[in-house]
């Protein structure tokens, strides 16, 4: 069978990967063409357009490279329809897999959606589209099955990929995780605007810190001069060791996205950050309807994470976050938090049941 997948940025690679594994073991004769990075060519060739070429973050940016994404719809519709895949596989990505879905649904293709758009989040007449366009449905948060089914979507949940993941690495490397050492690990991003501003809060909590270790979790796909450009000598530039990392790290800096989850599944103690464009942000922040932004918080439904927000986000804010989690009753109860958010998220390995569901169809 032939599937074409679409991934935009780098947890979707991973999560992809994942999945295009688990089908492999049940569909040896597997076919792929995709959108997506180095993780999915691990697993399988087909690589059409890497994601550090496709990733735009927030309303600003998108205006900004409107072209750009036109032409790239252009070329993905083209593409598929040369390729003429079994399966059309979207992973997150909602700007642009949403409106592609609408389309491969009116040429007759067959649309699964893995990991869901956020449509409890904001925009959540998505829900729609969804419906629409979207033949089968995977999300990856237990308390979206629920959400779904009170749009008359019938949404798989087998846990959430992460969990599975992060417990192979566990077991499969010789790391101690409660071996900490005594860096900060910081996660700026995987987008070059958000880096570009989370570098620069790092630095300046790092010459704040002089006797502090900060090793920064850098991705190769993004040019190394956004994270040199005025690193103090207490920062050191770790690449493509997120997992390493989180198994050493005393603490974290991580900005808002996947990584928090991840921080929270190796049980590190965090801080979480966020500044984007101001325009971007005045936007988002009149549209989205949410009480947090981390992940760890929302599937707590409380605070168990601080989140420095915008202007909020200033050095002397971030230093005060930083040494509270040295404090023994604040880590002993985010870590259970930690433990509670884990027992949510299943057992397993889902991509192996939603593989089956995929070939079932």
């Amino acid at each position: 069978m032939k599937y074409y997948l679409i991934a935009g940025e780098a947890s979707g690679d991973i999560n992809a990967a994942a999945l295009m594994s688990s089908i492999l073991k049940q569909d040896p004769d597997a076919e792929f063409r995709y959108w997506g990075g180095d993780e999915m060519g691990k697993i399988a060739p087909g690589l059409v357009k890497h994601y550090k070429n496709t990733s735009f973050m927030g309303f600003v940016e998108v205006f900004k490279n409107l072209k750009t994404i036109i032409s790239l719809f252009k070329f993905c519709k083209k593409d598929i329809l040369n390729y003429n895949p079994d399966k059309v596989i979207f992973i997150d990505y909602p700007g642009f897999n949403l409106r592609m879905a609408k389309w491969t649904k009116r040429k007759g293709f067959f649309n699964i959606y893995f990991i869901a758009p956020q449509v409890w989040a904001w925009k959540e007449s998505r829900v729609k589209q969804i419906n629409a366009y979207v033949d089968q449905l995977f999300v990856v948060l237990p308390f979206e099955k629920a959400f779904f089914a009170k749009h008359n979507i019938a949404a798989h949940y087998f846990g959430h990929p992460l969990k599975h993941r992060i417990n192979k690495f566990i077991k499969d490397t010789t790391s101690n995780t409660k071996n900490k050492n005594g860096f900060i690990a910081c996660f700026p991003g995987s987008r070059k605007q958000e880096i570009k501003s989370h570098m620069h809060i790092i630095n300046a909590i790092a010459k704040k810190m002089p006797q502090q270790e900060f090793k920064v979790a850098a991705v190769k796909s993004v040019q190394s001069k956004i994270y040199e450009q005025k690193k103090e000598p207490n920062i050191k530039l770790v690449y493509n060791q997120n997992y390493e990392l989180l198994c050493r790290a005393k603490s974290a800096i991580i900005s808002s996205g996947t990584a928090t989850l991840e921080a929270a599944l190796f049980g590190v103690p965090q801080v979480v950050i966020y500044k984007g464009n101001p325009i971007s942000y005045q936007i988002a922040k009149r549209i989205i309807n949410l009480k947090y932004i981390s992940l760890v918080n929302l599937l707590a439904d409380s605070p168990v994470v601080s989140e420095l927000i915008q202007s909020e986000l200033t050095v002397d804010r971030l230093h005060e976050e930083l040494s509270k989690l040295n404090q023994n009753d604040h880590r002993a109860s985010m870590f259970n938090s930690y433990s509670s958010i884990s027992s949510q998220l299943g057992e397993g390995n889902p991509c192996n049941k939603i593989a089956e569901l995929i070939l079932s169809v």
